[in-house]
């Protein structure tokens, strides 16, 4: 399972890469796996406020309807416009043109985000 080391990670799954001062969140490759193909994904507004925990929209699969949680505090940016009309970009490239917003980080809690190794770890506690 693809588990990019220039990430972060949350324990719901979600990844964070820091660019520019910005932070592009998506789901990861697991997470994928664990919901199937993705129907539908609803995003935040840009200019929104996003607060780290809680949630800032859904993804819906042909499983189940899950929450988004925020990694981090702050203003979304910009949201993946594409996956209004193509959901399925998720399962196709999760860390690429899958990507779901961009956040302006208020707070720090990207330093508190689990690395590729610690991810990893997660992973393999809940698959046993």
């Amino acid at each position: 399972m693809e588990i990019p080391q220039d990430l972060r990670y949350t324990k719901d799954h979600e990844w964070a890469r820091l660019k520019d001062g910005k932070l592009t969140i998506g789901i990861t490759a697991f997470a994928v796996g664990q919901l199937g193909d993705i129907t539908q994904v609803d995003l935040p507004k840009v200019d929104s406020q996003a607060q780290a925990g809680k949630s800032f929209g859904t993804i819906e699969s042909v499983k189940s309807v899950s929450d988004l949680f925020a990694p981090i505090s702050g203003k979304v940016t910009a949201v993946n416009e594409a996956l209004e009309n193509s959901p399925e970009l998720v399962n196709e490239a999760p860390y690429g043109k899958g990507w779901m917003v961009e956040i302006q980080p208020t707070g720090k809690e990207y330093d508190s985000l689990l690395d590729a190794k610690a991810y990893a770890e997660l992973i393999a506690k809940e698959q046993h």
